[in-house]
Order: C-alpha cells, then sequence, then structure tokens
C-alpha cells in the first residue's frame, strides 16, 4: 500500500500535542494512557463507552470521556483537535466470550469505520489500529504443534469468526485511508496480552488471568481441583503489558510500517497445561485437573513469529512468560481478596 504515496516526514511530536485513545477504560488502552503520561505528554483524551468509574485505570491528568465510539457523532467529538489517534475500542474478550458473541464482536467494525474518517477529517497525523492475531487463516491452526504465524499467513482469508473476520476488513479500511487519503494508518495484530489491571472475572478475562483466579479460588476454598477449558494441548503464546505498549510506540512511529499489518506478541509457546502448571509453582499447590472439553476452546495452536518485527524495528517483546505471571498473579490475588472483604473491585 504504502509504495502508491509518497510518505512526508512530520514534524516531531510535541509533549502538548493531542493524544487520543480509545477504549482507555479497559486494560491495553488504560495502560496505554498511563505509558503516553509517564513519557511526559501532557494532552491526553481516554475514550470509552464504561461510564468512568468503571475505567480499569483512571490516569491522572487524562482527560475521561465517556462516549460510544460506535456511533459517528461521538467519534467526530473524540478526534476533535487530535495528533495522534490510537484506536484500541472494541466489544471483546476471551474465548468464552468471542465465541459466545460473535455478533457483537462483528458490530464493532462500526467502530474502527467511524474512527479512521473522524480521525482523518480532523487532521490527525497518524492513526493506530489494534488488530489481532484470530485475522490469521484458521487452517493453519489446526495443530497445538502449529509453525508460528508470519504476517502474509492471514491471506487467503479463513479468519475466525465474528471477532477475526471483523479486525481483518478494518485492517483493510485503514490501509485503503493511506493508500486513497494519506492519513498514515498502523496495523499491530495483538497475540494474547495479559498483565496486572485486566479483566480477570466475568467471562471476558483471557486464559492467564482465568488460570490465575482459578488458583486462587481453589486455594481459598480448599479444593484440590482446577478445571480447564479444552484438554488442555491448546498451545498459544502471550505478551506482557508492558511490551505491549511499548511496541504499540513503535510501530505507530515507524514510516516503514504504514498500512503494514505486523505481529505485536510473544514467541514463546506454551500448552494450556503447561500455563497452569507455572501458576501453581506460583502459587505453591498442584491440582487435580478436570478436562472440559465442551467449553469454548479456540484454535489448537497459535504462536506468533517475530521476524518481521524484529527486522524492522530491532525489538520484539520480550518479558518472559514467568516472569509477567508472578506480576499478574499478585495483582489478582490482591483483587480477590480485595472483593471478598466487600471493597469495590474492577473485574
Amino acid at each position: 500500500m504504502k509504495e502508491n504515496r509518497v510518505v512526508e516526514k512530520d514534524a516531531p511530536l510535541r509533549k502538548d500535542d493531542l493524544i487520543v485513545i480509545t477504549g482507555a477504560g479497559g486494560f491495553i488502552a488504560g495502560n496505554l494512557a498511563l505509558y503516553f503520561k509517564n513519557k511526559g505528554f501532557t494532552r491526553i483524551r481516554g475514550v470509552d463507552k464504561k461510564p468512568v468509574y468503571e475505567w480499569y485505570l483512571r490516569v491522572p491528568g487524562v482527560e475521561c470521556l465517556s462516549l460510544d465510539c460506535s456511533q459517528e457523532e461521538a467519534c467526530k467529538r473524540v478526534c476533535e483537535g487530535a495528533v495522534e489517534v490510537y484506536n484500541l475500542a472494541a466489544d471483546m474478550g476471551g474465548m468464552g466470550f468471542i465465541e459466545r458473541f460473535r455478533v457483537e464482536c462483528l458490530r464493532s467494525i462500526l467502530i474502527n469505520t467511524h474512527m479512521v474518517e473522524a480521525a482523518w477529517r480532523a487532521g490527525a497525523r497518524r492513526y493506530f489500529y489494534s488488530s489481532s492475531a484470530c485475522a490469521y487463516n484458521t487452517l493453519l491452526q489446526q495443530d497445538p504443534k502449529v509453525r508460528a504465524l508470519k504476517e502474509s499467513d492471514a491471506y487467503p482469508a479463513m479468519a475466525e469468526r465474528g471477532y477475526g473476520w471483523e479486525k481483518l476488513v478494518s485492517e483493510m479500511f485503514c490501509q485503503e485511508y493511506w493508500a486513497e487519503r494519506g492519513l498514515k494508518a498502523f496495523i499491530a495484530r495483538f497475540h494474547n496480552v495479559y498483565g496486572p489491571n485486566g479483566t480477570w472475572d466475568g467471562g471476558r478475562e483471557k486464559a492467564p488471568a482465568a488460570i490465575c483466579r482459578k488458583v486462587i479460588e481453589a486455594l481459598d476454598s480448599g479444593s484440590d481441583k482446577i478445571r480447564i477449558w479444552g484438554d488442555g494441548t491448546q498451545t498459544r503464546s502471550f505478551m506482557y503489558i508492558d511490551d505491549c505498549v511499548k511496541g504499540i510506540d513503535r510501530i505507530a512511529h515507524c514510516d516503514d510500517l504504514i498500512a503494514t499489518p505486523i505481529n505485536l506478541g510473544s514467541s514463546e509457546l506454551v500448552t494450556i497445561n503447561e500455563l497452569v502448571e507455572k501458576v501453581e509453582k506460583i502459587a505453591r499447590v498442584k491440582l487435580k485437573r478436570e478436562y472440559d472439553l465442551n467449553a469454548p476452546r479456540g484454535v489448537a495452536g497459535r504462536n506468533s513469529d517475530n521476524t518481521f518485527i524484529k527486522k524492522v524495528l530491532k525489538w520484539e517483546p520480550h518479558t518472559p512468560l514467568d516472569v509477567g505471571l508472578r506480576a499478574t498473579y499478585k495483582w489478582i490475588e490482591e483483587q480477590y481478596r480485595a472483593r471478598k472483604e466487600g471493597r469495590r473491585v474492577i473485574e
């Protein structure tokens, strides 16, 4: 896509330029707002459809708007004065959510449709879109010993129904806004992001948080069992949140990646059984496994091929799973105890 247009160099981003982040009441976008705040940026606008009191992270000094970005007029308001726009808003969750609520996942296409148009009309210089590894061809993910997925494996297209197809089509929107209208758009395909300050209960949580919570519940109740979705042989890679936000920043400021989807994920592949073992080691417990073969399990295997990101950025997500899991477990344990004591927590 980018070969069709001349790439003009932007003026350096000033600390008082307006950065817009959608989905800021959620896990990744909330941490992204904190990341930019810590880098010294003074004008950050966070947006989420949830009431502000339900946001996972409230970053001091960040403007917080409660607006539904699936609505065109809301997106116009959101993008007013924006220099850079980071669109991470989506109706999504872990496999338990995206397999059961495909219509809701598909409807997220409205968010990107209105946001990319509003960003372009507002004169934003850069637009970042958070895609997903769910956009990859599912026929390549039917074996737990899957080869790592490289960016070209999204085509021929056979994405996960619902969520994956929405991501793939939204990627195309971003590419065409660059090719036809000159908006510098950047696309990262996330691979299973985890860490503190994320969803850990209620049905939208992903595997690392779910396993941490289940182990904590077992310890608290005196149970010696843990229920696992699927047979435990499914394989995945999991990226720690700190690596994710650093990666977003690097990708969105690399002109070699305009309109070019890129993997953003760890290449450390583990089975779900191995993930459970790692959490058990942290908790110093050994539990009996009960496998729920009727539960949502997703594809058999998925891993990130990081050849391209290492070539372009000379960097890749590098936090070991053992390190990230320890921090995640500690945070979820604190939240679990607080909830048990009747204190308000975000789940």
